[in-house]
């Protein structure tokens, strides 16, 4: 069955402004901003997140996919969080990359569960996703669960980031790169940023408040061959409050001695 792709999803908002640096911030306000991006997705659509939490919540009480329990916190804290990064997400692709968001090649770095890359992979059906993940268990869930949900756009790869990075598979190939939970954003710019196309984005999901943490990345974004381009707050029912999505720009080629070896961006952050 063919899926819908062109959703309508409530706007994002920034809700303040950082100190001005190099980067520009976007402030759009919609009376619309507080509504479930989940009631936006069909009816085929609902039935996969709800197979895909069903199936998370089973293989989690035999192995450790997420502290979450119940299903309407994972509905909140996980689903309505990870679809949350899709307006602000569309609105800079448009705006930076291209004029079109249809058929994009995304990769979800240190997928874990399959936050986000899973949730997207069913909102938008045109999208190629590749989850990438680096634990065997994990993705014999991931290969598992992309079954039971029947989702056909889904490429389960397991490996290290800094592996992968330098692999000409991978290197370089994908239009967006997404990171959830993961590192904070100079060790992730080092994971994420050499398998970005020269033209398109990555993006991180953090917290209410990564100004510190951003400032800090700065010189690791650059040293990968992109710019900070924005860091906005994104609407997300989630009870543990705003969420922010930090997005950068590929300006450049990464140069070829990033990433560095397995290990260390975690132990020698640029």
């Amino acid at each position: 069955m063919a899926l819908l792709s062109n959703l309508q999803f409530s706007r994002w908002t920034f809700y303040k402004h950082l100190t001005p640096r190099k980067y520009t911030t976007l402030c759009q306000h919609n009376s619309t901003a507080n509504l479930s991006h989940y009631v936006t997705l069909t009816t085929r659509q609902k039935d996969q997140i709800h197979l895909y939490v069903d199936t998370l919540l089973q293989w989690n009480k035999r192995m450790n996919l997420t502290a979450v329990k119940e299903v309407n916190e994972v509905m909140e804290r996980h689903i309505e969080d990870s679809l949350a990064i899709l307006p602000p997400l569309s609105d800079n692709y448009i705006s930076h990359c291209s004029n079109s968001i249809d058929k994009l090649k995304l990769v979800d770095v240190g997928t874990g569960a399959g936050l986000p890359g899973v949730v997207l992979a069913i909102a938008r059906p045109d999208w190629d996703v590749t989850l990438m993940e680096s634990m065997n268990k994990r993705c014999v869930f991931l290969e598992h669960v992309v079954g039971v949900i029947g989702s056909t756009n889904v490429q389960i790869v397991r490996g290290r980031a800094e592996s992968l990075g330098q692999d000409l598979c991978f290197r370089e190939k994908f239009d967006i790169a997404v990171a959830r939970a993961v590192a904070e954003t100079r060790i992730l710019a080092e994971y994420c940023l050499p398998l970005v196309r020269v033209g398109g984005m990555f993006i991180a999901a953090k917290g209410h408040d990564p100004e510190d943490e951003v400032k800090k990345a700065e010189s690791a974004i650059k040293k990968m061959g992109a710019s900070l381009l924005q860091v906005c707050s994104v609407e997300s029912q989630s009870p543990y409050g705003q969420r922010t999505a930090v997005i950068c720009l590929k300006d450049r080629p990464t140069p070829m001695k990033y990433p560095r070896d397995p290990g260390t961006p975690t132990k020698e952050p640029l």
